[in-house]
């Protein structure tokens, strides 16, 4: 017999006996639970959107007059103390104005009135006091769309270890009862994974205020508290009483 088919005849063996291994491993009896924690901290930051919308009867015109607002809105915003990479533009946007006439033998063809510049501003607001008084600035500057808040957490890693504690913790707890009432027990744990970690979604507002009108107060803002939640499925293996 050749090097080559004795090497073959004794891999062979080796490879028929790892799926009955690894049978034998799935075979083991165990129980899945899930496990969910929550942890609530107070916000730190506020993500506000902002736009400015002009129209105009040119396209030249109405960007003129939107980067002119554009420009002053975010020259009071750095007055107010928000840093430059706190500021960053969401989007740009060059509509035409369509007039479509109600002629039913087609002879009129639509055609173009005038052109809307839209031109939004995202805004981390760190000092959840100013954010009425943002919101007021640019207002009185040239902003009339936007104002959604989002409130959030920069590094809510804290919290989140929390969360995960909790989710265990959990997960033990409802195992626990179940291996109980099943009359056995809880042997180790065979994998943990992890799902979730997002806060819960906070109200969101809307800048009201017509532009051109001065503010006599700032925008009352309510930051409330950011619940992050964590869920967990973990996997134990159970032990029979007798078997320990």
């Amino acid at each position: 017999m050749s090097r080559s088919l004795v090497a073959l005849a004794l891999t062979l063996p080796l490879l028929a006996g790892t799926p009955v291994f690894a049978q034998e491993v799935d075979m083991r009896p165990k129980i899945e639970v899930l496990g969910e924690g929550e942890a609530r901290i107070s916000p730190d930051m506020a993500v506000v959107s902002l736009a400015v919308l002009k129209e105009a009867p040119s396209a030249r015109e109405a960007m003129d007059q939107n980067n002119s607002a554009m420009a002053s809105v975010i020259a009071a915003l750095k007055e107010e103390g928000i840093e430059a990479k706190d500021l960053q533009t969401g989007g740009l946007s060059i509509s035409p104005q369509w007039v479509y006439p109600d002629n039913r033998n087609g002879e009129e063809k639509p055609r173009i009135t005038g052109y809307q510049v839209t031109n939004s501003l995202t805004v981390r607001v760190r000092d959840l006091k100013k954010v009425g008084n943002v919101i007021d600035r640019a207002v009185s500057l040239g902003v009339n769309q936007g104002g959604n808040i989002v409130f959030t957490n920069d590094n809510p890693t804290e919290t989140m270890n929390e969360a995960r504690k909790s989710a265990v913790e959990d997960a033990m707890a409802k195992a626990k009862t179940l291996a109980a009432a099943a009359g056995v027990e809880l042997g180790s744990v065979l994998r943990i994974t992890e799902s979730g970690g997002m806060p819960a979604p906070m109200p969101m507002m809307k800048a009201v205020r017509a532009q051109g009108m001065v503010a006599e107060a700032g925008v009352p803002i309510e930051a409330g508290e950011n619940t992050y939640t964590v869920n967990v499925n973990v996997i134990f293996e159970l032990v029979q009483k007798d078997d320990k």
